[in-house]
């Protein structure tokens, strides 16, 4: 059953171009699926039918998993049932007629722009190689929008400090450029010059952001980094790289950003993705609205 489960996860990378975090969460989600066969005796994929689809779902629920985590496991189950029936290993598909779980969609919770400022000024209070790379760091995320998977991916030839902007790739490992602004660029600069070097620790990295092993820095590296900065900064809420991109849209479109650019920049394949940051900035339209119609003045 794994092997054919190691196939999907192939066709996904090879054909679907499917990003190394979603391929890691259907293989968790897929191989926990196998397990809980196994324990009952099933052994073949042609084995499990429609009922047991619903008994394993019946015990997700049992255990208290979250909507959002069952409709991800059910994402992936149907996935994958679809590539076997596709592939001829399975004759049926029976996860055809099951509904995937309801989950609202929730509100991203962005920062303020003082606490922004806040947040990236605490970078400035120290003058080391790591310190360094934090406030570039910080300052790149807040200026693009960036994933911090894309963040930690970027090499040193992903970033045009001259021409003002950043190549990152999304998901699907599609490509785009983004354009940032001149505080980020110079810390950039700062960086790449006083910082990097100081941290590099033998040739042939070209990772952009390193940790103190002269490596590539890791997620769980600049979620632990922010953490700190969020706490020395007193800002009384967690930050996580996300938060960043959520403030990053946020304040774009406060700032009067239309939403197809705020789309192009964070990478969105689709509008409906971007939309949910509107009910945020509904503010700035009041203020626009008072200000303009001549019977609210």
């Amino acid at each position: 059953m794994k092997e054919e489960i190691k196939k999907f996860l192939n066709y996904l990378k090879v054909e679907k171009g499917f990003s190394q975090n979603t391929i890691v969460a259907y293989e968790n989600d897929l191989n926990q699926l196998a397990g809980s066969l196994e324990e009952s005796g099933i052994t073949s994929w042609k084995d499990f039918d429609r009922q047991s689809v619903l008994s394993y779902l019946t015990n997700l629920k049992e255990r208290r998993y979250a909507a959002t985590t069952v409709a991800r496991k059910v994402a992936a189950i149907k996935s994958f049932f679809g590539f076997l029936v596709a592939e001829g290993l399975v004759k049926d598909n029976p996860t055809r007629d099951v509904p995937s779980p309801r989950v609202g969609k929730s509100l991203p919770k962005p920062i303020s722009i003082t606490q922004a400022r806040q947040l990236l000024e605490e970078t400035e209070k120290r003058a080391t190689p790591e310190a360094k790379r934090d406030k570039a760091m910080l300052q790149l995320l807040y200026a693009s929008g960036m994933r911090v998977s894309e963040l930690v991916s970027l090499n040193l030839n992903d970033v045009d400090t001259d021409g003002g902007y950043v190549r990152c790739f999304g998901k699907g490992h599609k490509e785009r450029l983004i354009p940032i602004h001149s505080q980020a660029v110079a810390a950039l600069k700062d960086y790449m010059s006083q910082g990097r070097p100081k941290m590099k620790a033998g040739g042939g990295e070209e990772a952009l952001f390193l940790n103190r092993r002269g490596e590539r820095l890791t997620r769980q590296g600049l979620w632990q980094i922010i953490k700190g900065y969020a706490k020395a900064a007193k800002l009384g809420i967690e930050i996580t790289p996300h938060t960043l991109r959520h403030s990053f849209a946020t304040h774009m479109l406060s700032g009067g950003a239309d939403l197809r650019s705020v789309q192009e920049l964070l990478g969105h394949a689709n509008i409906s993705t971007t939309q949910v940051y509107t009910h945020l900035t509904t503010e700035h339209i009041r203020r626009a609205y008072e200000k303009s119609h001549p019977r609210a003045k």
